[in-house]
């Protein structure tokens, strides 16, 4: 809109930032990483672009939307009271994040989908977890979410492999990853447990050719 060159790498991610920090991320397509930076006004916090969208097109996500109802503790407020209050999260900062940037990075340009759905579910547990140990705790999972937990740990039980992974962010709506060969039965998975009200006659699938492949295929 603004005809700014491209040349100007990583300002508007850095601008954008100060209002959201998934908007730094979204500037570039593919795979994304928000570096940390080290400088005290935060000038070098910003996204890079870790692969373009076309290096692993076999990947895909399916977004389970728990509930469009507003949150009651929004992002920025919940993090601003989880850095004031839970010693997990500074932990988790220092120790944990760093490591698993990197461990990503390498998992997902090597396309070792076990190792990136594993390294999501273990990083959403954790985030949630420091939410938990916020004073006074957040709770952005609920009942429902944590039911697609269990369902993805018992897919992959039932193939005897990691196919399917999930991430949750500050609210409750899964984001589910798989490989295109198994969309169509996670999918199949997703609508046994959680059947769409019977008054809707389209369900709340927006994919006919996937809800199609769910319903021909069946489940492990």
């Amino acid at each position: 809109l603004f005809c700014v060159p491209k040349e100007v790498d990583g300002e508007l991610s850095a601008i954008a930032r100060q209002g959201s920090g998934s908007a730094c991320r979204s500037l570039a397509g593919g795979f994304v990483a928000w570096d940390m930076g080290c400088a005290v006004d935060g000038s070098d916090s910003r996204a890079r672009q870790v692969a373009p969208a076309d290096h692993w097109p076999d990947l895909e996500v399916l977004i389970l939307v728990v509930s469009d109802v507003k949150k009651k503790v929004s992002s920025t407020s919940g993090m601003g009271t989880s850095v004031a209050t839970s010693p997990l999260l500074a932990h988790r900062a220092a120790t944990v994040v760093p490591k698993r940037m990197v461990a990503m990075e390498e998992a997902y340009l090597s396309k070792d989908f076990a190792a990136v759905a594993k390294l999501a579910m273990q990083d959403s547990n954790q985030f949630h977890a420091t939410c938990l140990d916020t004073y006074p705790p957040i709770f952005y999972l609920n009942d429902v979410s944590r039911a697609i937990i269990y369902m993805v740990h018992a897919f992959n039980d039932a193939y005897g492999e990691v196919r399917m992974g999930y991430t949750f962010d500050a609210g409750p709506n899964a984001v589910l990853l798989v490989r295109k060969a198994d969309a169509a039965a996670a999918l199949a998975a997703v609508l046994k447990h959680f059947p769409p009200d019977e008054s809707s006659d389209a369900g709340y699938v927006n994919r006919p050719e996937l809800r199609a492949g769910a319903a021909a295929g069946g489940r492990p």
